[in-house]
């Protein structure tokens, strides 16, 4: 732990609208403002704001982000800002989940189905940990912090502090670790998982890497080593040991015992129920299931979804919320939530938050009618919206494009309109969407009139696409690159294909396409047909190009069929799109559309607002924008070459290092991978990843 709490290292000092913004955040605070917003256009740093009212206000911070992805880089981006302090990346440990379900109208029973990731349990597992140890943390998590993870007072109640000297057995020092839900094995240890060999007892604890060696004999605990995983070499000698619960949801023995006689009196109630209302096979159903789990508990403690008897587990009343990441939170001495919450993309996320109760009632409630499930299983649950606001203390929400929610609660809406950078929102036009002459000197409203407008007079307009294509044609001559957004994804494929028929280069990106193949997409659309023979000119998307994209080498965007309200074309959605521009001194926006809707008046309005404050500030302060410089580096760049380089490097470490012993490479290289994963280098891991299916399919 930092002894100095939260310090932050960076070698940039607050610009912009940033120091206001800080200092009137930090100001609400110390007044306590219980809702706050951060109104902050893309590219205005509002992830070193954050960091540096972290630093000013000194208590635990919960940083909530809508999906795994954006939480990995807020995590990242957070490390880098505190080095020396706690920051950790709590999502969903499930690599692929199929929850348990059943389907009335088909009678088909889905068994839950779920592919664990050990690596992100682990991280689950050291966030949980340092905020029962530590002041100094930062967590960012996705919206899995709100549903049921298990009670904090029995996870640190079941810790238990090992030390040399101590009395304890080999015997019972084994049977207190499968207490705590630590597997024995024989094979290679992982988190959570221990062997013992004669007197000595080998151990990984959940939230490790680090093997501990506790040496045994008839006096007790002589001797305890910290051995790397790997190697195996001694890093170092401990006179004490600190050891966590393998799993989250644990109970002691005797809340076991009153939970089975809990769970056994649900059971004969709703039998009676099923029973007389006919619902036999229900009855019959129920009654197996749930005594084989309760066999299980009973026996080893822990069944396959055990969270589902997590009410009785814990002791709680029928309708009470469970126990979340939320509840390791410190509280303070009146019993009040004691850290900050920040709600990353708040826009999307608060939605989030607020709609998770309902579909997982919905579900469960279908498996307790037809008697796979006790009624208590509704308890194993999300928390409902306003559950979570009790759970959290102060709240700062950061967006581009704040919802009504975070408008109408906030205490005060703060704005960082200005970016260090100088860069400003893009200009917008609005062009028709058919084909048809223009009339004389439209009247847009603040809006810049297109080169046909400016024109004047009965002048043919040739419609949305082949505007596009010619506006496109301008912009790709000139070395940059062009979007344009469909309302389909159908859409987007047939557009694309129709570009490239009228010599675009050209290519689609939807949520169909796999995620490795996105990258490489973006990666290959800002290399562009000059940079690279894979590269094109020409994105068309539909809903992937809002939030989060940072494409500097974009000039121009075609909003194709602007006017058609709804999720894609609300002012929230448009700003958003108009956003992705605005990373390039010459980015402009082309809105298609035969009418300006509310929400594209609405879109203009702001995005005009924004440029004017950003346009007076460089003249001000005397500021000529640049276009942003990103490197275009991903996951796939070489990816063939590094594939045929690795095979070869593999064959020559297992050969030169390791005497051809494949058992020892393949260990370093699970190290390395686990050790990328670790530090959030999704990249590398996944680079390590392949060597290893190339080196396994090497040797068969």
């Amino acid at each position: 732990m930092n002894p100095a709490g939260f310090t932050l290292h960076s070698p940039f000092q607050p610009a912009g609208d940033q120091p206001s913004a800080i200092a009137a955040l930090t100001r609400g605070l110390k007044q306590n403002l219980i809702h706050q917003t951060l109104l902050g256009v893309t590219g205005s740093g509002k992830t070193f704001t954050m960091a540096n009212i972290i630093a000013a206000y000194q208590k635990p911070t919960l940083v909530i982000a809508h999906n795994k992805t954006l939480a990995a880089q807020l995590a990242q981006e957070y490390k880098d800002f505190f080095p020396e302090n706690a920051v950790h990346y709590f999502v969903s440990y499930y690599d692929y989940y199929q929850p348990e379900a059943y389907i009335a109208t088909t009678d088909t029973y889905i068994e839950k189905d779920a592919m664990i990731n050990e690596e992100i349990d682990r991280l689950r597992h050291a966030s949980t940990q340092a905020l029962l140890t530590r002041r100094d943390v930062i967590i960012v998590a996705s919206v899995s912090c709100i549903y049921g993870l298990g009670s904090p007072k029995d996870y640190e109640a079941e810790n238990f502090k090992l030390a040399v000297g101590d009395s304890i057995s080999r015997t019972d020092l084994v049977r207190r670790l499968v207490n705590v839900h630590y597997e024995r094995t024989n094979a290679d240890l992982t988190p959570g998982t221990f062997r013992a060999i004669g007197g000595i007892v080998e151990v990984i604890p959940p939230s490790g890497r680090e093997i501990y060696a506790i040496h045994t004999s008839l006096n007790g605990v002589e001797e305890i080593t910290e051995l790397n995983a790997i190697t195996r070499e001694v890093v170092a000698g401990r006179k004490t040991i600190f050891l966590f619960p393998a799993k989250h949801f644990i109970t002691s023995a005797t809340a076991r015992r009153l939970a089975i006689v809990s769970i056994k009196q649900e059971l004969a109630t709703r039998l009676k129920e099923l029973t007389k209302v006919g619902k036999l096979l229900e009855a019959e159903r129920l009654k197996r299931r749930t005594n084989y789990d309760l066999a299980l508990i009973k026996e080893v403690g822990y069944c396959s979804g055990i969270e589902n008897y997590s009410r009785h587990l814990s002791g709680r009343l029928a309708g009470e919320p469970p126990d979340t990441l939320l509840s390791y939170f410190p509280k303070d001495k009146n019993s009040r939530p004691d850290f900050l919450t920040i709600i990353d993309e708040s826009h999307v996320t608060v939605p989030q938050i607020g709609g998770m109760y309902a579909g997982d009632r919905s579900r469960k409630q279908t498996l307790i009618d037809y008697g796979f499930r006790l009624a208590s299983a509704l308890d194993n649950r999300p928390l409902r919206f306003e559950e979570f606001n009790d759970r959290v203390g102060p709240i700062i929400y950061t967006s581009a494009t704040p919802g009504d929610y975070e408008r109408r609660i906030s205490n005060q809406i703060v704005e960082q309109i200005i970016r260090p950078t100088g860069l400003v929102d893009p200009e917008i036009s609005v062009r028709p969407v058919v084909s048809h002459p223009l009339p004389t000197s439209p009247k847009r409203g603040g809006v810049a009139p297109s080169p046909l407008e400016r024109a004047g007079g009965e002048v043919a307009y040739p419609g949305q696409i082949k505007d596009f294509i010619t506006e496109a044609t301008k912009e790709i001559a000139r070395g940059h690159r062009v979007i344009a957004t469909t309302l389909t994804k159908k859409m987007a494929e047939d557009l694309s294909r129709y570009l490239k028929e009228a010599g675009l280069n050209a290519e689609y990106l939807h949520s169909d396409i796999k995620t490795i193949d996105r990258i490489k997409i973006l990666s290959n659309f800002r290399r562009g047909t000059n940079g690279d023979k894979e590269g094109f000119d020409c994105l068309v998307g539909v809903n992937l190009l809002r939030e989060g994209l940072d494409l500097p080498e974009v000039t121009l965007i075609g909003i194709l069929d602007a006017d058609k309200e709804g999720f894609l074309r609300s002012t929230v959605s448009l700003i958003q799109t108009i956003g992705r521009a605005a990373r390039n001194v010459e980015g402009r926006v082309i809105l298609y559309a035969d009418q300006v809707t509310s929400s594209m008046r609405a879109a203009i309005d702001e995005t005009n607002r924004r440029r004017e404050k950003q346009l007076a500030y460089n003249q001000k302060h005397g500021i000529t924008p640049q276009t942003i410089i990103k490197k275009i580096s991903d996951i796939s760049e070489g990816l063939e070459y590094e594939r045929a380089r690795a095979l070869a490097e593999l064959v020559k470490l297992d050969r030169a290092t390791y005497g051809g012993n494949t058992r020892k490479i393949v260990k370093e290289k699970e190290r390395q991978m686990r050790e990328a994963v670790k530090e959030l280098d999704f990249e590398t891991a996944a680079l390590i990843r392949d060597e290893l299916k190339l080196l396994t399919a090497n040797r068969k």
